[in-house]
């Protein structure tokens, strides 16, 4: 599908001294003129003030004042990139206020997501007096009840959607009895842009925090690359502040003094003058997000909290390690899953709902992902937990996931998340009614279920230049809601195809237009597939994304073919 979005493309070009092409995808993204200058060279002025975030005062506050009375404090966050990140921006700005304050992760097997009231439990018997929690809490009605009982004080910061109930056809939107809750979701919040992740809104409640306690809110500053890195890792939508945050991250990032930061970049052989939101998603992420799934997310806040090099590259190795350990368990689990999809017919489904026994649990959301790419369907993978079935589950555009799972919480026991994503338990003997009733209810539709590629612009191989990719980095970064633009040209001719890889699964291809325009094409999907389409065709259509290749300090365009036919 070509995206048909009419403007004068050739003024705009003129007027802010870029090429039409540049221009074009920005009326594609939605972006409105005046808005131009801002989003090819976004500055902090950008980002929204944290004021206007219900509770975020009172947060403050109430932190301070502890602070002040000398009480202790534990911040309580997440095993995912965003909890971890955020856990890290919350502890070190409070310890920066002089707050006597220390940290627990849960422990995705023993603990379960969230805060619970058995970490409430512990807090008592550590003479906690109160707890701060970050990326969750928004749902956690009876470690709120527990925290009560121990006489301590909550504070929640989150960023998920609040459960609500259906009484006479309205919304009634359930909030735990904390003394303050900071979530741009509340429905009395005005926080003028909702989407950002956990990590951003612990960073507010900091700003908030050094403002009440007379520290220059610029030394704040310092947490952007925390921030950036959630809001990436944690999928958010890079629109609006999100993509000022990761843009300003990104830099900060590239000199960062964050000594663990820096070596998990270094052991991962990241050019950090070339660092982008990929390197974010796809390769430190990763690393940060295996330490919950295997072991425990605590040895990636010790990275980011390691003050000694040689230590902190130990301890990156240790992330890289758990890593691959991570990937290799991924295929046996996806292999696990298909065999399932094909011995029930699931793949028939509207909705997959696959229960994998002998799957680790923590593998779920990345087994869901591989799913719902296969098959674009929206996708839950469940498999044995301690003490009951957990899953997690993985969404399409145009299936609100949270929402149907409110339509279907009479089976489960806990459940929660985003319209693309979600986290969800139940006993093992509801999982079939699950995907019945999940099914029965889904209302989608074939042109729903059918995966689209937006064209920004048909573009001939022949108009591609140095200067056009270099103005194409002013678009980064790329990610969820602002996906690499997507060009395409037809009619082209595979003059040759080489094998590349290390089990030469790829492929470079030479492409020459009809006008006669060479060109080196990579792709990096499956090689035979491909093979096999060229011994039937002379001539070939493609989806493509320009780039420069360096090559013994030689540079040449090539293009990174995505999708053909």
């Amino acid at each position: 599908m070509v995206r048909t979005k009419r403007a004068d493309f050739n003024a705009l070009a003129e007027r802010f001294g870029i090429d039409p092409v540049i221009a074009r995808i920005m009326v594609n993204r939605g972006v409105e003129s005046e808005d131009m200058e801002g989003y090819l060279h976004p500055t902090k002025e950008q980002l929204h003030d944290e004021g206007t975030m219900k509770d975020l005062r009172e947060a403050a506050d109430i932190i301070a004042t502890a602070i002040e009375a000398g009480k202790r404090i534990r911040v309580v966050g997440d095993y995912d990139i965003d909890g971890i990140c955020s856990t890290y921006i919350l502890t070190e700005g409070i310890k920066r206020c002089g707050g006597a304050v220390d940290y627990a992760i849960p422990h995705r097997i023993e603990d379960g997501y969230g805060v619970n009231p058995q970490m409430m439990a512990r807090a008592a018997e550590d003479g906690i007096a109160l707890v701060v929690t970050c990326d969750n809490g928004i749902s956690a009605f009876p470690a709120m009840e527990e925290a009560k009982r121990f006489g301590i004080d909550v504070v929640i910061t989150d960023h998920h959607q609040l459960h609500y109930e259906e009484e006479d056809g309205k919304r009634i939107y359930r909030m735990p009895p904390a003394l303050a809750v900071v979530n741009p979701h509340r429905q009395d919040c005005t926080y003028p842009y909702k989407e950002i992740c956990g990590a951003v809104v612990a960073w507010k409640v900091i700003m908030g925090l050094y403002e009440r306690c007379g520290i220059a809110k610029k030394e704040a500053e310092v947490f952007w690359e925390e921030a950036a890195f959630a809001t990436v890792g944690d999928i958010m939508p890079l629109l609006d502040e999100n993509r000022t945050i990761v843009k300003l991250g990104l830099e900060k990032m590239a000199h960062t003094k964050n000594i663990g930061l820096h070596a998990l970049m270094e052991r991962s052989g990241i050019d950090r003058t070339k660092l982008s939101a990929y390197h974010l998603g796809f390769v430190l992420g990763p690393c940060f997000n295996a330490t919950g799934r295997l072991d425990t997310a605590t040895l990636a806040m010790e990275l980011l909290q390691e003050t000694d090099p040689q230590q902190a590259i130990r301890r990156a190795d240790e992330l890289i390690h758990l890593n691959e350990e991570r990937k290799t368990m991924t295929e046996r689990g996806v292999e696990m899953a298909l065999a399932v999809i094909e011995e029930e017919h699931l793949e028939e489904d509207s909705v997959l709902v696959v229960y994998v026994p002998g799957l680790h649990e923590s593998l779920n959301g990345i087994v869901a992902g591989r799913l719902k790419e296969r098959f674009y369907r929206p996708t839950f993978v469940l498999s044995d937990g301690a003490e009951c079935v957990k899953g997690s589950g993985r969404s399409i555009e145009g299936y609100i996931m949270n929402e149907k799972m409110e339509e279907c919480s009479k089976y489960l026991k806990y459940y929660g998340g985003h319209p693309m994503a979600a986290g969800l338990s139940m006993e093992r003997e509801n999982v079939a009614d699950f995907r019945r009733e999940m099914n029965a209810r889904a209302n989608l539709t074939e042109e729903v279920l059918t995966p689209k590629i937006h064209i920004d612009v048909p573009m001939p191989l022949s108009y591609i230049s140095k200067n056009l990719v270099n103005q194409l980095d002013a678009l980064e970064p790329f990610g969820n809601a602002n996906e690499k633009p997507c060009f395409a040209d037809k009619n082209l001719r595979v003059e040759r195809v080489f094998s590349i890889g290390k089990e030469k699964q790829y492929r470079k291809l030479r492409l020459v237009t009809e006008s006669g325009c060479p060109m080196e094409g990579l792709y990096f999907g499956d090689g035979k597939e491909l093979d096999e389409f060229l011994s039937t065709h002379d001539r070939i259509m493609i989806t493509y994304y320009p780039s420069v290749n360096v090559f013994r300090d030689v540079e040449s365009l090539q293009v990174m073919i995505t999708h053909y036919q």
